[in-house]
């Protein structure tokens, strides 16, 4: 993490890199650097903090070349050190990283048997490293880069650029983001639109799983089988100051397929990777292992997050959690005990409700924390701890990507309270970090519904009522569905405990009435699908969302299937988020509504 830029081409390219760096600042960083090509051998420059830095230590020590790829750095394996800044070298290849390789600790051990060995306490290493031994057994770049990509798992996105070859730049992408610059006798890559829009305003984006060969003058690019493939070049209307809808329809399309990303941008800032352990860069001012209650209050998405993460620390710490929507809270005049602990959840730190709910606590002599994406936000000054989501912004007036980041930093401090508390041992930490872990990738592969998706929602597009249920951790899921669905396509949804049905709910149910069930295979799946034959026995069209093994003991009845990967029951919450973000989505445009601005919604609601 966090941005990456490219330029091949004519002219200097070590300025221009900087500045291009500069423009993806927004998405945070700890580190930066950029190599380029100098008489065909690499060169590097890297510092630590932030780009004026860099530029100062190019300014005494310059880097000259028509070459070059530069990288902003949140710190994921490794600390925010000069040595573990990217680019990340050998002798031979230079490499720039977003995301997260997953199996980095076996690409090294197999590496090691040959002899190669890191330096620094990255996963990024690892790559440029097994680039490096292909190279060395004389396979030329563009093979040495595919057999590489086969052995990657993880959600990244990857630049290479190779000693001697000041006309080539490989790039590839699974699940974060790449756009391709095209200009007069020069290429160009970066993150996203913002860092190219200097440069030029022709992009082509990478789909998941392509990667491309990048010349001066062309650029080859070629699917996850191999299979050259064309990528529709458009025009960008975004400036150097604006976010811009890349190769989306909407805001709201856009930020539900960052999701890989962000949600690797929010665990790198509270797990340890390479210890496998949750590491909390905030001071906090209260102990978990003391605390005797949680109190959680939030507004609409933010309070869903905040339902997931009652059972997540009730679950996991072994912390009763009181959890209620901020505009009860505020007028409900709870008793609180002093010294406890309040938690805040609000996307923009500007929520009214949320800010109220917030002095209330405050005035009782609870400490407060709060979860926030943006950190100068009012909420955000008056907590005595501030957990951010580093989401970046998010456009859309219904929340996806803000979400998932919620539930990524919840998931995180739910782990820190359950080993202060001795509810969790060490091997238990790391087995429930290493499902974290693997959120990005699982993430990206449940993108791939999304064609399956599409269809469902055209028919979806014809009710008037829908009804969604979930059981245990998945209830919060289900409305959160509903909600989403009602804010853009303007439908009438619901979202119910499964274990409700028969007590009011049932009686809705006949042969017009969709009922999406949520129910990845858990402990509780047996349960929820016995729920769903109630409603088939009723000829309620079922759309069941689960994984495989829940698909495999489903019965008769179910209309249509939407799979997600298989994972922890622990981060299977977020999974379940992808298909209601998209079902609720393609519904929306199906129906031709305004998605990223929806009639009588505001992104934040400031006033009561």
């Amino acid at each position: 993490m966090c941005g990456i830029v490219g330029i091949v081409g004519s002219g200097p390219v070590a300025d221009r890199l900087v500045d291009a760096l500069r423009r993806l600042e927004y998405r945070g960083y700890d580190s930066a650097g950029i190599a380029t090509l100098d008489g065909g051998l690499i060169g590097r420059r890297r510092a630590e903090g932030k780009l004026g830095n860099l530029a100062q230590k190019l300014v005494g020590d310059p880097l000259v070349g028509r070459i070059g790829i530069g990288h902003t750095r949140w710190a994921t394996h490794g600390a925010p050190t000069e040595q573990n800044a990217h680019p990340h070298a050998t002798e031979r290849v230079a490499i720039v990283h977003n995301g997260i390789i997953e199996n980095f600790r076996q690409l090294l051990e197999d590496l090691a048997r040959d002899g190669y060995s890191p330096k620094t306490q990255t996963d990024t290493e690892s790559v440029a490293l097994w680039v490096t031994r292909e190279l060395d057994r004389g396979v030329a770049p563009e093979q040495a880069v595919a057999n590489t990509l086969k052995q990657l798992r993880g959600a990244f996105a990857l630049a290479f650029m190779f000693k001697g070859d000041e006309n080539l730049l490989i790039a590839a992408r699974s699940g974060a983001p790449l756009a391709i610059g095209f200009g007069e006798g020069e290429m160009y890559l970066g993150s996203d639109a913002m860092a190219l829009a200097p440069f030029t305003a022709k992009l082509a984006y990478l789909e998941d799983g392509d990667w491309a060969v990048i010349t001066p003058t062309s650029v080859v690019i070629r699917d996850m089988d191999g299979a050259v493939v064309e990528r529709a070049r458009q025009l960008s209307q975004v400036s150097a100051l604006l976010v811009d809808r890349g190769n989306h329809r909407h805001f709201m399309a856009k930020e539900i397929y960052e999701q890989p990303e962000t949600i690797s941008h929010t665990l790198s800032h509270y797990v340890d990777m390479g210890a496998e352990k949750v590491s909390i860069r905030e001071t906090m001012p209260f102990d978990f292992a003391k605390l005797t209650r949680l109190t959680i209050s939030a507004c609409g998405t933010a309070y869903f997050a905040g339902a997931v993460a009652k059972y997540w620390f009730e679950r996991y710490a072994r912390l009763p959690v009181d959890i209620d929507v901020a505009s009860e809270f505020r007028y409900r005049e709870p008793p609180m005990e002093m010294g406890g602990l309040s938690l805040f959840i609000s996307q923009s730190g500007e929520t009214a409700d949320t800010l109220a709910a917030l002095r209330y606590c405050a005035a009782q002599g609870q400490h407060v924390a709060s979860l926030v994406n943006t950190q100068e936000s009012t909420i955000a000054r008056e907590s005595d701890v501030v957990f951010p989501i580093l989401c970046g912004p998010e456009i859309g007036v219904a929340s996806t990507k803000a979400l998932s980041a919620q539930l990524t930093a919840l998931a995180s401090l739910a782990i820190a309270a359950g080993r202060a508390r001795g509810v969790l041992n060490a091997e238990q930490e790391a087995d429930l970090v290493r499902a974290l872990i693997s959120v990005p990738n699982a993430v990206s592969r449940a993108l791939g519904q999304e064609d399956r998706i599409v269809e469902i929602a055209k028919k979806l597009s014809k009710a008037k009522d829908v009804l969604y249920l979930g059981r245990g951790v998945m209830f919060p899921i289900a409305m959160e569905g509903a909600l989403k669905l009602k804010e853009i396509s303007y439908i009438h949804a619901e979202g119910y405990a499964a274990g409700e049905l028969k007590h009011g709910p049932i009686a809705l149910v006949d042969e017009a009435m969709p009922v999406i069930v949520v129910a990845p295979s858990d402990e509780l799946v047996d349960k929820t699908l016995s729920n769903m034959q109630e409603v088939a026995a009723r000829g309620g069209k079922i759309i069941l969302i689960t994984d495989e093994a829940g698909a495999a003991t489903v019965g008769q009845g179910v209309a249509e299937t939407i799979l997600i990967p298989q994972v922890s029951n622990f981060v299977a919450p977020i999974l379940a988020l992808i298909p209601v973000q998209l079902l609720a989505y393609h519904t929306a445009v199906a129906m031709g509504t305004d998605v990223d601005q929806p009639r009588n919604l505001a992104k934040s609601v400031t006033v009561e």
